[in-house]
């Protein structure tokens, strides 16, 4: 029987010349990514091979490209990054369980060992054993095919679209974090970042009952993204925020959503909510630290959660995107060829070209 990392290792290259091999993205530390050749994924038994269609960088790879880790995941040798992925089934690997070559499937990430306390509750996204796809060592989907076990897979209803099926992993995201506030009709939601999460956030918050949606955002073109999507009102920062609110009864928002990578971002979401309110805190800082007032927090008697993850959320999500309810192509900016990963990885990371979510095709 396999462990969790054994189900997505690929052959070694001290493994015989013939073994085939793929184009595929090659990161090797902070700011070092490249379009190369690697060994192709063998597949094990149990297990189904994806020939990926479409993969989104996500703000967590532009951590590893930042600075080569996030927390105790780092990229010690090279490895291929990429776990919002979606493709087809692949050369006869899903006959066993009935999937014909072609089949369009999302992949959850995600791989709890199913043994430990966590998993026992229910709570697999909360796994400390988890194998994640795309975070070192495992490798991503940033490639032309990956190996992955039959569990993981999803099979997306006829008409969806490669990167609407790999969007349903930073939607799960998005709808995690809500769940874990709780949010009532009626609610003054307010979103710190407008980035990916926090503008899915944002989508699904105006069909859950939030009576309004502040976002706050330091950039003008996500500002104006956030408008576009129905947001009620947006800032620049805090204090704009802040002004706003001195004068209503509740001087704050009832939850605040924390969607950046600002070490600041989380004192700020507690600085935003009103007394008695909800923080959840989503976005990865970066530092990998943060901190918050004491007396502020303890004074205003919040309830903060920190998301990990998600749930079993993949067959709410998908709904919510067959039914037209959320489209999650309309925060996509980019769409590029993997052989363009670099550029993909610059200009997000440097916010050129108005960029806010950005698709690649191998």
């Amino acid at each position: 029987m396999t462990s969790p990392a054994e189900s997505f290792a690929q052959p070694t290259d001290d493994q015989t010349a013939a073994v085939p091999t793929m184009a595929a993205a090659i990161m090797q530390g902070a700011h070092h990514i490249e379009y190369g050749r690697i060994v192709k994924p063998t597949v094990l038994p149990g297990h189904v091979l994806i020939r990926v269609q479409a993969n989104s960088v996500c703000g967590s790879d532009l951590h590893y490209w930042h600075e080569g880790r996030i927390g105790s995941a780092v990229v010690a040798t090279a490895f291929t990054p990429g776990h919002e992925f979606a493709g087809v089934i692949a050369e006869g690997s899903g006959e066993p369980f009935g999937l014909p070559d072609g089949t369009l499937v999302a992949v959850d990430p995600a791989q709890p060992c199913g043994h430990c306390y966590w998993c026992h509750q229910g709570k697999h996204h909360l796994c400390p054993n988890m194998t994640f796809v795309g975070a070192p060592p495992v490798p991503g989907a940033m490639a032309e095919f990956i190996a992955v076990p039959f569990s993981s897979i999803h099979q997306v209803p006829a008409g969806f679209t490669a990167t609407q099926a790999a969007l349903l992993e930073p939607l799960g995201v998005a709808m995690h974090a809500l769940d874990l506030a709780k949010m009532r009709p009626g609610t003054h939601l307010a979103i710190l970042g407008a980035g990916t999460i926090g503008l899915y956030v944002l989508m699904l918050a105006q069909i859950s009952g939030a009576l309004s949606t502040a976002v706050i955002e330091p950039l003008a073109y996500r500002r104006q993204k956030a408008l576009d999507l129905g947001a009620t009102q947006v800032f620049e920062d805090v204090a704009s925020y802040q002004a706003s609110v001195r004068d209503t009864p509740e001087r704050g928002a009832d939850v605040v959503i924390e969607a950046t990578t600002s070490p600041l971002g989380p004192r700020h979401a507690t600085e935003v909510v009103r007394i008695g309110g909800k923080v959840v805190l989503v976005g990865i800082p970066d530092g990998d630290e943060f901190s918050l007032t004491g007396s502020l927090v303890r004074r205003k008697g919040l309830t903060i959660k920190l998301s990990r993850r998600m749930g079993n959320i993949y067959p709410r999500a998908t709904e919510f995107v067959r039914s037209g309810r959320i489209d999650v192509n309309a925060i996509v900016t980019h769409t590029l060829p993997l052989s363009q990963v670099r550029q993909a990885f610059e200009m997000l990371a440097d916010y050129q070209d108005n960029a806010i979510k950005v698709v690649l095709e191998p």
